[in-house]
């Protein structure tokens, strides 16, 4: 079976930005100019949010593809800026990028210092361990002491030091590091959310792991769902992408999109047994 690369499976971001992908012949201009592009940060490498086709190397995504459906509707172009989580965010507060989108939670924290559309996915939180010996893990308490890979920054990070974890972080590697490394021991688990997380086990083959099902969570920071991030106070632009997202919601556009690229309907909330809903502090 083909290697997957990074593109397809990096799910916990990059560090620094990558490239520019430009669609159509847009212009660096900014979203307050309501005839230039608009102007979207995301990955490229967080599949399947935002990731590259492996055949054609376009850059694609359940998010990838809802902003160029938004901006069509707007009868906007879109350029899409490749960056990491942190540069996605500085580049929306700095007014670099109009918007953001790579499976932002709308969370309290974020809520204060940016403007979210309404929420296009819906999710749960998963841990993935050796299918083995769990890793062992069992229950909530044996997660103390284990070593938890992720991304610094990250909520699932900060998570894991409130449960006493040791935390592991990666810069700028595939999800194929991230699993090898938990198989092999150098780890013990990687929380994150539980679309992403199926996808990525069924796209490295014979990689030992597992998801622990009775272990699903939320957060405090994810419980409302997945949106687009806005400057803080850019109502208008707002209200112009809810609209749109309402109608590509009534229209099926949405559930389309979620089948595609999620084998399941994430724009509606899921029936799942949550075992613990956290408060990250």
């Amino acid at each position: 079976m083909k290697k997957i690369t990074i593109r397809l499976l990096g799910l916990l971001g990059t560090l620094g930005a990558i490239t520019i992908l430009l669609t159509g012949c847009g212009q660096n201009k900014s979203a307050s100019n309501a005839k230039g592009p608009i102007i979207c940060a995301t990955s490229g490498t967080l599949y399947p949010t935002s990731f590259h086709d492996e055949k054609s190397n376009r850059l694609t995504g359940y998010d990838v593809e809802i902003v160029r459906a938004v901006a069509k509707k707007l009868n906007r172009k879109v350029t899409f800026k490749e960056m990491s989580v942190d540069g996605q965010l500085t580049a929306v507060k700095t007014g670099k990028a109009d918007m953001a989108a790579n499976d932002f939670a709308v969370s309290p924290v974020r809520k204060k210092q940016f403007t979210f559309s309404t929420p296009y996915k819906h999710s749960f939180d998963s841990i993935i361990v050796r299918r083995k010996d769990n890793s062992g893990i069992h229950t909530w308490a044996d997660i103390k002491g284990k070593r938890a890979a992720g991304e610094a920054g990250t909520n699932y990070q900060r998570l894991a030091k409130q449960l006493d974890a040791k935390t592991v972080n990666y810069d700028n590697v595939s999800n194929d590091i991230y699993m090898k490394d938990v198989k092999n021991g150098k780890t013990d688990l990687i929380m994150n959310d539980y679309y992403l997380q199926k996808l990525a086990l069924a796209a490295v083959p014979n990689n030992g792991l597992k998801i622990l099902n009775n272990m699903y969570f939320k957060t405090n920071e994810d419980g409302k769902g997945t949106g687009i991030i806005l400057k803080k106070g850019n109502t208008k632009l707002q209200k112009q992408v809810n609209k749109v997202l309402s109608e590509l919601k009534k229209d099926g556009t949405l559930k389309k999109l979620s089948m595609k690229y999620y084998h399941a309907d994430v724009s509606k909330q899921p029936k799942v047994h949550i075992s613990k809903t956290f408060t990250i502090k």
